[in-house]
């Protein structure tokens, strides 16, 4: 089964806990506080695998989780860092975050991508000795991972999408002319996932098509299976639309080019802008009065009109050398940029909750929405820092803090981020 969209829910791991452990041998006085850091969480991490052509994997298993970090232990041990969960999936999967539909990435590359970091680990005691401190008895707990729920959503990567009614030799033509073998069948909806060719053109030059299925009238509104599958156009960079010119099955093949035009429209516009090449099949089965009325009516519309019969291979060479040659004119394939999730979607989905506790003078300042801004913030970077201080301000930390006693020079702890108070 074609599965082109799924939905999981990932969690990087848990940074280890530090430690908290003094030094104690018979002979060594005052050994002092030796307890180790906490390991680094495990990230989740996306990969291409260009083997995999479906997400239908995600269809049994929704929860992914990486591993958390080992707490430190004595003797200035530091604990284990957990191992990063590789997921890997399709080349042109869309990973977007639920709450917020912004894109985290696109896997048209062969880049990884890490979705979900995992946490810090905390320190052990011994990073808190000091001379008027010595012996702390203390340490800090690792940082939570990162979690999302995220959709997935697979748009193939091809340059090359076939359109026409089912039926109108699709499939003979991707077979003939591609590395292709779909199912070929004299019947409606054989096809009933996309197909993708590679088409060598010789010299290391190669394109793909994709045999988009089941578009008919209606397809934008969920009629076929055309709805499904219509998302899979828009990465293509060319249109070949392949019509029945003899109307053998008592169509009119300008009629169906209108018909299918319109589904385009319908779906995203900007399809209908895509360059096509309009290509008439089963000729041997048409007048040569048919093919030329159809020939006219294509051109009065201002696209390019070919001939071929594919059972027989018959005009496919020509084809593919003019979509060869429009394909060198046009930009690569479209690749979609990732969006940034903005810091107020992260307050507001948390309804702005935070907790603040005081522990040997620091006040510590935990909240999930918060962690995540934190992660997006440089803090070697003026304007970034000065962001993240207008964004505790304006979420009432700032008054909170003041309101539990807070004074200027005392320390704030946010995770991984400590400063002193200026109010």
């Amino acid at each position: 089964m074609f599965v082109d969209r799924a939905k999981i829910n990932i969690k990087a791991g848990d940074g280890g806990n530090g430690a908290v452990a003094f030094r104690r041998e018979k002979y060594v006085a005052a050994g002092g506080p030796d307890g180790g850091d906490g390991g680094r969480g495990g990230d989740i991490v996306f990969r291409v695998n260009d083997n995999l052509s479906t997400l239908a994997d995600f269809r049994y298993k929704r929860k992914y989780k990486a591993a958390n970090g080992m707490p430190g232990g004595s003797g200035h041990k530091n604990g284990k860092s957990g191992e990063d969960l590789i997921i890997e999936v399709p080349r042109g999967t869309l990973i977007r975050e639920v709450n917020s539909g912004k894109l985290m990435a696109d896997m048209s590359s062969d880049e990884d991508f890490i979705a979900a970091k995992g946490g810090r680990g905390g320190w052990g005691n011994s990073h808190f000795s000091t001379p008027t401190r010595q012996a702390p008895r203390f340490a800090k707990p690792g940082v939570p991972g990162e979690e999302w729920e995220l959709t997935l959503e697979l748009k193939l990567l091809a340059d090359v999408g076939l359109l026409g009614f089912p039926n109108v030799g699709k499939s003979t033509f991707i077979s003939v002319v591609s590395n292709a073998k779909p199912a070929i069948a004299d019947y409606h909806f054989t096809t009933l996932s996309p197909v993708l060719g590679v088409v060598s053109m010789g010299e290391g030059t190669s394109f793909v098509v994709a045999d988009i299925p089941g578009l008919i009238e209606g397809a934008s509104e969920g009629v076929g299976l055309g709805h499904e599958f219509l998302s899979h156009v828009e990465r293509c960079r060319l249109l070949v639309h392949i019509l029945d010119a003899a109307g053998s099955e008592g169509r009119d093949p300008a009629d169906d080019f209108e018909k299918i035009n319109a589904e385009l429209v319908k779906f995203d516009p900007e399809l209908a802008k895509l360059p096509q090449i309009v290509v008439g099949n089963k000729i041997d089965m048409a007048s040569d009065g048919d093919v030329e009325k159809l020939r006219e009516y294509i051109e009065s519309r201002g696209y390019r009109f070919m001939t071929m019969c594919a059972p027989i291979a018959e005009g496919t060479r020509e084809v593919i050398n003019a979509v060869a040659a429009e394909l060198a004119k046009l930009p690569p394939i479209k690749k979609y940029e990732s969006e940034t999730i903005p810091a107020e979607f992260f307050a507001k989905n948390n309804n702005g909750k935070y907790e603040i506790r005081v522990e040997d003078g620091i006040y510590i300042v935990e909240s999930e929405w918060l962690l995540r801004i934190l992660r997006q913030t440089d803090l070697d970077d003026y304007e970034s820092l000065q962001y993240f201080q207008r964004v505790l301000r304006s979420s009432g930390v700032i008054d909170a803090l003041i309101k539990k006693g807070i004074q200027e020079g005392d320390t704030v702890e946010i995770y991984d981020l400590e400063f002193d108070f200026v109010p």
